[in-house]
């Protein structure tokens, strides 16, 4: 037995205890997070992870990085690195990591590669922050096209600098491969489908959690240190870095003021549940959890700053 899991074993503990006495509590809490996973991720997330799965699978991100195969091979980069940026970009959470994922266990890019190009590859999709975060949740399609501009521009910026001080390796000048695959639509729906639904099953359980916390003032700590920055804001901003989706729908919920820059930290960073999602596909790729959460913290910050100045 691993004594450094008696702290998680005593959490997990009393978070059953305390869904089994007070199930009319937590058990709506759950459905809520269901609600909020079919409502907001599922149009979001599975209709560009089948995309990006087959656009990998059939060979057009070999196509799509060609043009970019001579300053990739120049800067040292992978070079199918515009390819899974851009299909990250469009996917959004946690696709972008897994299909960095693919292409490590293809062996097309090595594990320090990986470890380079999972805070790049780590970003929300366009129909998630325009669509849900900003028609659904602001009621403002143009917040939600700023949000975006916002987040992208922080994580590439972050992502930038830290390639300046990250030692990198020259690169074969190879596109990606695309190997001969039996059955390609069966195994790209089988996977998308299965991504989709275990993303559902993170926000279901942090978001509970979420609530477990808020209920029982688990969070005051933060929630005090933060009130005199973000107001009435600051309880849904710290229940948002356990599951970040129910946090900017909070946030919004509440009128706070400073909405827009803080669910751009929260989608940035991505909270407890979206972070644990990547690191499922990261972590056996020999990525460092500690250093891809200060990266992404460092690109939240970036995200907050912009919106802050920025948004009306």
């Amino acid at each position: 037995m691993k004594l450094r899991y008696a702290a998680l074993w005593i959490c997990l503990a009393a978070l059953a205890i305390v869904i089994a006495i007070f199930p009319e509590k937590f058990v709506p809490a759950c459905f809520e997070g269901v609600a909020l996973w079919a409502k907001c991720v599922v149009p979001a997330l599975f209709p560009f992870m089948i995309i990006t799965m087959l656009f990998v699978a059939t060979g057009g991100a070999a196509k799509v990085s060609a043009p970019f195969l001579k300053i990739c091979t120049r800067l040292k980069l992978p070079a199918a690195t515009a390819a899974i940026f851009i299909m990250s970009v469009f996917s959004g959470y946690p696709a972008g990591c897994r299909i960095l994922s693919e292409f490590y266990k293809r062996g097309e890019i090595t594990k320090r590669d990986t470890a380079l190009l999972a805070p790049l590859c780590s970003t929300s999709g366009p129909l998630f922050l325009v669509g849900s975060v900003g028609y659904n949740m602001l009621g403002d399609k143009g917040a939600g096209w700023l949000l975006l501009a916002a987040h992208i521009t922080s994580v590439f910026s972050v992502w930038a600098v830290t390639c300046l001080f990250y030692k990198r390796e020259p690169q074969n000048a190879l596109l990606p491969f695309c190997g001969k695959r039996d059955n390609i639509l069966y195994d790209t729906f089988l996977g998308g489908v299965t991504s989709v639904l275990v993303a559902g099953g993170f926000i279901c359980f942090f978001y509970t959690v979420a609530c477990a916390a808020e209920e029982f003032n688990l969070l005051y700590p933060l929630t005090a240190l933060l009130t005199p920055l973000f107001g009435g804001g600051a309880q849904a901003f710290a229940g948002g870095l356990i599951e970040a989706t129910g946090g900017c729908a909070k946030l919004i919920a509440a009128n706070c003021p400073l909405a827009l820059p803080l669910s751009g930290f929260l989608v940035t960073f991505g909270g407890a549940s979206i972070i644990a999602q990547q690191m499922c596909y990261l972590s056996p790729c020999g990525v460092s959890a500690k250093k891809f959460v200060f990266i992404k913290f460092a690109q939240a910050l970036l995200c907050f700053a912009l919106l802050y100045l920025i948004a009306p």
